[in-house]
């Protein structure tokens, strides 16, 4: 009977993997909801539910529901990434922080939670720690050319222009087309350290690959 009982369960939850992938979230989490009385410690089905909820702007269903699976499996990274994703709705970003850095303890190599935990520390202008996260996501995946961009943007908030530029450089190396890292390249040279010629030719680049604002610098600045 209890064998039975978990196969009914099984059911229901993938029912409920079956909506959700369609998009029926109210039913989705009618199916996960049916899958978790019978079996009340069905730690993936109290996840999905969270995340059903969260795709209808139930922030607050899903975090009690991201909570629960965490309480089940203490080791849920994917819990813990998406409760911090649902504090960041309600401008908790020190306990979104808390959560991302607690599924990178758990899996040093989780990517999306060291991009997550950097964008809640950039709202808190946390740029030392904003830095230390970009260094890691650039550890995990050496070739991802917005991620140097992102960390020579965060240098410049710091006044390391010299290290933005090297930045904004290996974006460009990884991304010949990367009109946004020619442009920053660009001004601070023009800008910040007095290298005219160099600094013009990033901004003619960046105006020939489509960079918006490019001109009004130009005629201000470089002539």
């Amino acid at each position: 009977m209890k064998n039975n009982k978990i196969q009914i369960a099984e059911e229901y939850f993938n029912n409920g993997l079956v909506k959700h992938e369609i998009q029926d979230f109210k039913g989705a989490i009618e199916d996960y909801s049916k899958a978790l009385k019978i079996n009340p410690e069905l730690a993936e089905a109290y996840y999905n539910r969270g995340l059903a909820k969260a795709s209808i702007n139930d922030f607050t269903g899903a975090i009690d529901d991201y909570s629960i699976a965490i309480k089940f499996e203490p080791n849920f990274t994917e819990a813990y990434n998406s409760r911090g994703l649902a504090l960041v709705h309600f401008n908790d970003y020190l306990g979104a922080i808390t959560d991302f850095s607690k599924a990178i303890e758990i899996d040093p190599e989780y990517f999306k939670a060291y991009n997550n935990r950097a964008a809640a520390r950039g709202v808190l202008k946390d740029y030392s720690g904003l830095i230390n996260d970009f260094s890691k996501l650039i550890e995990i995946n050496p070739m991802d050319a917005c991620v140097y961009y992102n960390r020579g943007l965060t240098k410049c908030n710091l006044e390391d222009y010299d290290g933005a530029i090297d930045d904004f450089s290996m974006s460009i190396n990884i991304d010949p087309m990367y009109g946004s890292a020619y442009f920053n390249r660009g001004c601070i040279k023009l800008l910040m350290l007095d290298r005219k010629e160099s600094g013009c030719l990033d901004l003619q680049k960046a105006r020939e690959l489509g960079v918006e604002g490019v001109e009004k610098v130009i005629r201000k600045y470089a002539n």
